[in-house]
This record gives structure tokens, sequence and C-alpha cells, in this order.
């Protein structure tokens, strides 16, 4: 008499008991995914304590017009003042991970720059990290947040460190709170024509 015998290769646990390892096996990864986004974010977050330097402006915009202005391809373009004589050579679409590459100044004070886009929050904000250039550390974050009658904060809050030697003494001329209050009252400037003008 034939019997139902289960086949080598089949499962022989009750459905029950294959219900419950499935649900373990889940479990599991969706552990390990939730690991990886915790380390990353660890990674991105911003240095502890206060920043170095910190500067906040009003615009007579919505917020969504600013964010579509700050996030758009030739913002740090529109953003230099003139004369700065900034080459772009990497302008990657702003995103997670993103790099952007230029050139600040004419040889021989010609200082070459690259940064990673981090903590990309569309409409809300992102953060740029120098991975290579003149600073021991530069990280920026810059934010926009919508406030009444359609207007629209903007701040930016940047934390660096200058490196050792003759080179910080360099960086300390060129990176100091006067030149970086200069630099981002012209980035006002331009900010208010470009979005309350409506381009």
């Amino acid at each position: 008499m034939a019997t139902n015998r289960p086949h080598p290769h089949e499962d022989a646990r009750p459905p029950q008991r294959r219900a419950w390892w499935r649900l373990g096996v889940l479990v599991l990864l969706l552990g390990a995914v939730a690991c990886i986004v915790l380390r990353r974010h660890r990674r991105a977050s911003l240095p502890h304590g206060a920043p170095s330097f910190a500067r906040a402006f009003e615009v007579a915009a919505p917020v969504q017009r600013v964010a579509a202005f700050h996030e758009g391809p030739d913002a740090l373009r529109r953003l230099q003042p003139p004369g700065s004589g900034a080459t772009f050579h990497r302008v990657d679409p702003l995103g997670e991970g993103s790099v952007t590459e230029f050139t600040m100044g004419r040889w021989p004070l010609a200082i070459r720059w690259r940064a990673v886009h981090r903590d990309v929050t569309p409409g809300l904000g992102f953060t740029d990290v120098q991975v290579a250039g003149p600073m021991q550390e530069w990280v920026h974050r810059h934010e926009y947040r919508a406030l009444d009658r359609g207007r629209t904060n903007v701040s930016d809050r940047i934390w660096y460190r200058h490196p050792d030697g003759p080179r910080g003494v360099a960086t300390r001329l060129v990176f100091n709170p006067i030149t970086l209050g200069l630099l981002f009252r012209y980035r006002a400037h331009a900010t208010r024509c470009a979005v309350q003008a409506g381009q």
C-alpha cells in the first residue's frame, strides 16, 4: 500500500512552524536594514557643539520657490560673488552622495574643493561636507523654513577646523567670520534677487 511520505527535498515542518520561521527571517532582514540606515545617519550627523559660523535671513517668497532655487543645478554658480574666479569641474544633481568639485580664485592662490552632499531632504535642506580641500574639517548645513505670509527663513551653519602649520595661517586669512559674513551676505542678496523676482 502506498503511503504519502514527504519528498526528501520538501519542507516536512508543519505549516505553522514554517510561518514562524519565515517571520523570523523577515525580522532579521529588517533589523539588518535598520542597522545600515542608522549607521549612515550617524556618519552624516552634524558635529557636536556650536557651529563655527551661523547666519540666517528672510526672503519674501514661499519656501517652495526658495528650495527650488537652492536645489537647482546653477545655484552654487549664482551664489558666487562677482570676481570670485570660481571654476566648476563637476556639479551633480543634488541628492544623497552627490558631488561638487570646483576651484576658487586664480593661480597662484587657486583653491581646489570637493564636497559631498549628505542628509538631503528636498524642500527642507541639505549638508555639504568637504572631502578634499584646504580645511581640516568643513561641514555646512543649509536649511529653509516656511514662515507666515509666504516668507521663508534661510539658515546656514558651518562647523570648520583649520589645519596646522603654514597652511592653517593661509586658511585663516580666507575662511574666518569676517570673510564668511561677507560671502553669506552676498548670498542672501543673490537669493532675494532670484526668488523674489520669480526667476
